[in-house]
């Protein structure tokens, strides 16, 4: 049955006739057949108005959201890319990178690579490489073992996949604060783009800043 606060108007419109229909049919014992009839389908009119409302106002909004993005000009249009080129991607990916730089923060070397491919490209501050799972793996292990501290503050995610579904990436935006070997504390602000092929982990590309130091 339609909901006033749906289509009020629509309602009132309908209103005076069902009053009508109502009196005449609970009054006039010999109507029960037609009251059985009439009653339903009154119901089934007002039903099929306002549900091609919703569907005139479903399609005028994808009118204006389709004319809205067809408008745009982008100012750095992009060679290898539409500009509008993503969408949301699936939760899962996100799940397992979280997971894997949870494991990298409590000191787990064996649960944070587990779903990474057998070779990774690695992105960081003047540092650029191809390597296989296990040098990557002797790599973090070496820069962990260096800390005596380490915690992350996550800020922000999120996961999308391109258009033709053929590249699905991971992004995370975390503060980092950690402790050296010597007890020098840093903090330093990422955001990572990790990148997912056939669910696991095949590349990070990691940008990053340091926070500007307390005054004295």
């Amino acid at each position: 049955m339609i909901k006033p606060k749906e289509n009020p108007y629509l309602f009132l419109e309908f209103l005076p006739l069902l009053k009508a229909a109502k009196s005449y049919f609970f009054n006039h014992p010999k109507q029960t057949r037609m009251k059985k009839f009439l009653i339903p389908a009154f119901a089934a009119i007002l039903l099929s108005c306002n549900n091609e409302t919703k569907d005139a106002k479903a399609s005028e909004e994808t009118k204006k959201e389709s004319a809205t993005t067809e408008n745009l000009t982008y100012a750095y249009p992009l060679k290898d890319h539409p500009s509008d080129n993503w969408d949301r991607g699936d939760q899962k990916n996100l799940v397992l990178v979280l997971n894997s730089l949870k494991a990298w923060e409590n000191n787990k070397l064996d649960e944070a690579f587990k779903d990474f491919a057998d070779s990774v490209a690695l992105s960081f501050d003047e540092f650029e490489a191809k390597l296989s799972k296990d040098s990557t793996r002797k790599m973090f292990q070496q820069q962990r073992d260096n800390m005596k501290a380490y915690s992350i503050e996550m800020k922000d995610y999120e996961t999308v996949i391109s258009k033709d579904k053929k590249s699905e990436w991971v992004s995370l935006w975390y503060k980092e604060k950690s402790t050296d070997s010597k007890g020098k504390t840093d903090s330093i602000f990422h955001m990572d783009d990790v990148k997912i092929v056939n669910g696991k982990i095949a590349s990070i590309d990691q940008k990053s800043r340091k926070y500007m130091k307390k005054k004295a």
